[in-house]
């Protein structure tokens, strides 16, 4: 069974959810770790409660990304991990890291990338008056939010939504897909190894 690394900088809603599926068997994978770049953050608690081993890997800590990048590769070893789980994780992994674990790093984000990349997408896509909006999941690479798309998932932008509406419908949308695209990673019918880097 793969072991999963989850990554994590906030709430831990993606990895919360993610973890239960699992644990009601509906994604055949061992969670084996949480990872936090920052302490105190409420992922932690949802980890530990869900029987999760989480630990922090303070970023401010280290000198350099490539430090703190460092750190975490070596606790990915020691855990065995298979694959690494972005999870609201707002850290740019730098690009020695990327080709290192190359095809065994999933992110999802909120919009229907290659539209609205980067930390404020759910807003940037309402400031820009579009119509619709959406989820993606991809693998990671070496840009931000420009890996290669394993799954994406449509939100449309109602006449009489607010900000907070649409944030939640896009929420709403990353519990149903982030499993889905897991699994296809998983069944390996989605392989990020033979994705050219």
């Amino acid at each position: 069974m793969k072991r999963i690394a989850f990554l994590v900088s906030g709430s831990g809603t993606n990895m919360e959810n993610l973890v239960k599926q699992i644990k009601a068997g509906k994604i055949q994978a061992d969670p084996a770790i949480v990872i936090s770049n920052k302490p105190g953050i409420k992922a932690l608690e949802k980890a530990t409660a869900l029987g999760v081993k989480a630990i922090v890997i303070d970023h401010k800590a280290y000198a350099d990304r490539v430090a703190f990048d460092k750190a975490l590769e070596e606790c990915l070893e020691f855990h065995k991990i298979d694959l690494i789980v972005l999870a609201g994780f707002m850290r740019v992994l730098t690009e020695g890291f990327v080709k290192k674990n190359w095809g065994r790093v999933i992110n999802i984000h909120p919009a229907l990338l290659p539209a609205f990349p980067g930390a404020h997408a759910i807003k940037d896509a309402w400031d820009a008056k579009v119509q619709e909006t959406g989820v993606t999941v991809h693998f990671v690479d070496c840009g931000v939010d420009t890996g290669p798309i394993i799954l994406q998932r449509k939100v449309p932008i109602l006449s009489g939504d607010t900000l907070q509406t649409l944030e939640t419908r896009v929420h709403d949308a990353e519990y149903e897909i982030y499993p889905e695209a897991l699994n296809l990673v998983l069944s390996g019918k989605i392989k990020g190894s033979s994705l050219k880097l």
